[in-house]
Order: C-alpha cells, then structure tokens, then sequence
C-alpha cells in the first residue's frame, strides 16, 4: 500500500509539472496581449536605455510606431537570447544589472508578434522622457568639453581635454556618465579628478611628442604600442610582477573622490569627414552622508603575445590584494581577438572562488557587471583572470590573423584587463577623523 501511495503521489506531481510547463509555453491564453499593458513596460525595463534617439543602437524603440516596423526582427532576437546583450556566465555571481529576460517576459513578446501585434488602449507606458536627451541618469551638473575637431585622419587619437568644475567646495559623486557628443567617432572616454595645480603639469606631459615611449613601449601618431622585442610573458601568474611592466605590479588603484576633470577621449573616425565633438560629462551629488569611498583596482598582464592563426591562446594575471575591500562590480577587457575570460578569488585560506566567467566575449559590448550583494574580499587574496583569444581566420572580428598581436592601445591590437571596483570598509568618517588627528 505504501508502494502504491509513492507511486501515485511521483504521478501526481510528475503531471501537476507537465501541466505547469504547458501554462508556462503559452502564457496568457485567456487575456490579449497588446503593446500598451505588456510589451512596452518590458522594453522600457530591458530596451530603451539603448533603443532610442542618438544612442549606440540602430534603432528607437520607445513608442508603437517606432516599434511596429522591427516586431519580428525584436521577437527573434529575444527568442533565440541574442537581446538584450548580456555575456556573464549566471553560474557565477548575482548582478544587479542583469538585462536578460526572464521566459515570461520572453513569451509575451513572442505571444505579441505572433498574435497580430495589437497596440491596445493607452497607459502610462511611454518611456521615460529624460532618456530622450542621451542620460541614463538625471544630473545634477553637465560639464562639457571644449568643441574638438576630430579630423577624417584620425582613426586612432588618445586626446587629453582637462575641464575645470568651478566647484567652490569639495562634492561627493554619487553618479556619473559620459555621454559623447558625436557617437559616430567617440571610440570611449575616461575621466579621473585632479587638482588645480596638477593641470599645468599634465598639459606639459601629454604635449610630449615621446610621451609614454620606454624601454617596452612606443608611439606612433598619438596610441601606444609594446616593443616587439619585449619580454613575453603569458603566464603572468609565474612571473612576479603577475603580468604587469617588469618592475611594476599588475594591478593599481585609481581612487574615485574636486577641481579638474582630465578626460582621455578616444576618438575613431572612419567616416571620411571631418566630425565636430563635444563630449560632456554629467554627475549626480550625493544625496545623504556617504559611508564608503569608492576605488577601482585595474589588473592587467601587458606581456603577452598572441602568435598569428592561434584560435585558442591563454594569457593569465595575478593580483594580490593588498587591503581589505568591498567588492562592488567587475569588469572583462580586451579586444577584437577576445574570446573568453574567468577571474577567481584564491582567498588567504585556499578556498577558490569564481568572481567572473564570459564564456563569449564580444568587444562590441562593454559591460560591467554590478553585484546584487557586495561582499567583503580580504587582505591576501590572490585574483587570477585566465583569458584566452582567437586570432584564428575564424573569428569574424579579427583584422588580419596572419599577425602576431601584442599589447597596443589601438583596438586592432590587443589588450587583458580585468576591473575590480570597490569600496573601502574603512567608513569616510572614521577616515575624516584620523587625518584631523
């Protein structure tokens, strides 16, 4: 009898999940779906801060109209999960940036275009109107660079554009963006803060003709380029610098805290007509006391050597953090020869733990991937990334495979980098306190 029972409760339950699996195929038989109460509230989650007017998509998707003609295009792209764009591994770690779809979401636009694409009775569905103008955040300042004339020639050029912020008091940055006056040839840009008596010294180094040139670097137009004849060094976890310029380590900080923005743009014209840029950068103060200062780790090895036609060459870095830090997001870099990178934690007891894993890295998106829950990584722990490339005839996006690629700051030449950005347990109080001390 008890048997029996088993058997028919494994029955039960065995087609109570085959029942729940078809509601989960179709999923809203009993109610139409329409654009205005279900498709546009998932675009508005997952779609718009890309597709919409002057961004880095092809097209808007913030309105029916703008929607209507691309509705099958969209549905394939989020059926097969080639959109929205997201490359981390889910095995590892929780982001809260996470832009996959979840399969209700998935069906609904699939139900849609398949249904007739109806648009419905209006709500309250439209996208936020402040994304229009470019931001994905509300500033509370815009600085904008002075107009720089990006030249037809210049399909590589690093420029150094220092803008001052007139603040009259030191501000915490809660947010910020940059946001690029012509994306067509607005490659990427960085910015850092100095002070004011820094400027001039900065302005003297980067109008060096030989600037950055040493014994393993040099320079052509305006990038940087390794030596061919420097030291390779793949395995940078066996050598002592763990993949960093002989003498210098693998990883260092850069400190996020004000007077002077020195942006680095990278500008990439490959349009055949000279383009005009003004590149702004907008900032949100912090609204309430701020508890954590915020800091990024970059850890590169910039040593290796990728031979020509190798569709599967490994490249390793070791960094060993010197403090305790709140970890808060991670970054993958490399460029066109990118194939795969994992990053793990070795803690100060053995244990191993992986941070990190993009089982297909694509250069064409640059993400950085913000944990659900931060967590604290200790002073000792050791952090390998593991990357390889594919400079094979294989890989579309590969310029020329025939070449044996090395570290350059042209995006035809190759880079690995992994980003560890931070928070310091230390509370900015408690900081505040000792240096008055």
């Amino acid at each position: 009898m008890g048997l029996w029972r088993t058997l028919l409760i494994l029955l039960y339950v065995g087609l109570c999940g085959i029942a729940l699996a078809g509601l989960r195929d179709d999923p809203s038989p009993k109610t139409e779906i329409t654009y205005n109460k279900d498709v546009a509230p998932i675009l508005n989650r997952h779609c718009v801060a890309c597709h919409r007017p002057n961004d880095i998509a092809p097209m808007s998707l913030m309105s029916y109209e703008e929607v209507l003609p691309f509705a099958r295009i969209m549905r394939e792209s989020v059926v097969q999960r080639k959109m929205p764009p997201w490359h981390a591994d889910p095995a590892f770690g929780e982001f809260s940036n996470d832009a996959r779809l979840t399969d209700e979401e998935i069906a609904i636009i699939d139900a849609w275009v398949k249904s007739g694409t109806k648009k419905g009775e209006p709500e309250a569905s439209s996208a936020d109107q402040a994304l229009a103008q470019g931001w994905h955040i509300k500033p509370d300042v815009v600085l904008t660079v002075p107009e720089f004339l990006v030249s037809k020639t210049a399909q590589d050029d690093y420029e150094y554009i220092y803008v001052p912020t007139n603040f009259t008091e030191d501000k915490w940055i809660q947010a910020a963006q940059v946001l690029p006056g012509d994306r067509r040839v607005v490659h990427h840009a960085t910015v850092s803060v100095i002070g004011q008596s820094e400027v001039a010294k900065h302005l003297e180094k980067h109008a060096k003709s030989d600037e950055g040139e040493d014994q393993y670097h040099y320079r052509t137009g305006k990038v940087l380029h390794l030596r061919p004849d420097a030291p390779v060094i793949d395995d940078g976890c066996a050598a002592p610098d763990g993949g960093g310029i002989p003498g210098e380590s693998s990883g260092y900080v850069n400190i996020v805290p004000a007077i002077y923005l020195p942006g680095q743009i990278h500008y990439s014209n490959h349009h055949g007509l000279d383009v005009k840029d003004r590149t702004s950068i907008g900032l949100v103060f912090a609204r309430e006391p701020v508890q954590h200062e915020i800091g990024q780790y970059e850890i590169w090895n910039n040593m290796f050597l990728i031979p020509s036609n190798d569709a599967n060459h490994r490249v390793t870095s070791c960094f060993t953090l010197p403090k305790d830090v709140i970890a808060v997001a991670y970054t993958a870099h490399m460029h066109f020869r990118g194939k795969n990178m994992l990053t793990k934690a070795i803690y100060p007891d053995g244990r191993e733990e992986v941070l990190l894993y993009v089982p297909h890295y694509d250069f064409r998106w640059q993400e950085t991937y913000f944990l659900k829950k931060q967590f604290l990584l200790p002073k000792g722990t050791e952090l390998m990334t593991i990357a390889y490339f594919d400079n094979s005839k294989n890989n579309f996006q590969n310029p020329d495979p025939s070449k044996a690629i090395r570290w350059g700051e042209p995006s035809d030449e190759e880079m690995m980098g992994f980003w560890l950005q931070f928070a310091d347990p230390q509370m900015v109080a408690e900081k505040s306190a000792l240096r008055q001390k």
